[in-house]
């Protein structure tokens, strides 16, 4: 951390009666209690709700496995534009 930023913190620290690791502490701690965290199994950074689908996220999952257990085949996208004829 700079030394600027400290000794700023530090003067910050002083004023309310604390110890600069003490006033740090403070900070963070009100940081995260402010943070709201949420947890969505939905693999989609766009929230999709077609992965809402139970037997669409089966398929996936078993596509998955597959692949793990050396089952599948990636395709490249040129090979899926041909096989679609686009």
């Amino acid at each position: 951390m700079p030394i600027e930023v400290l000794q700023k913190l530090s003067l910050m620290a002083v004023a309310q009666g604390r110890s600069l690791k003490a006033y740090i502490e403070q900070i963070l701690i009100n940081k995260a209690n402010s943070i709201s965290i949420e947890v969505h199994e939905n693999p989609s950074p766009s929230g999709d709700e077609w992965f809402e689908n139970t037997d669409n996220m089966e398929s996936v999952n078993r596509g998955i496995q597959e692949m793990k257990e050396g089952q599948g085949r990636a395709y490249t996208m040129d090979e899926i534009r041909k096989s679609l004829g686009v």
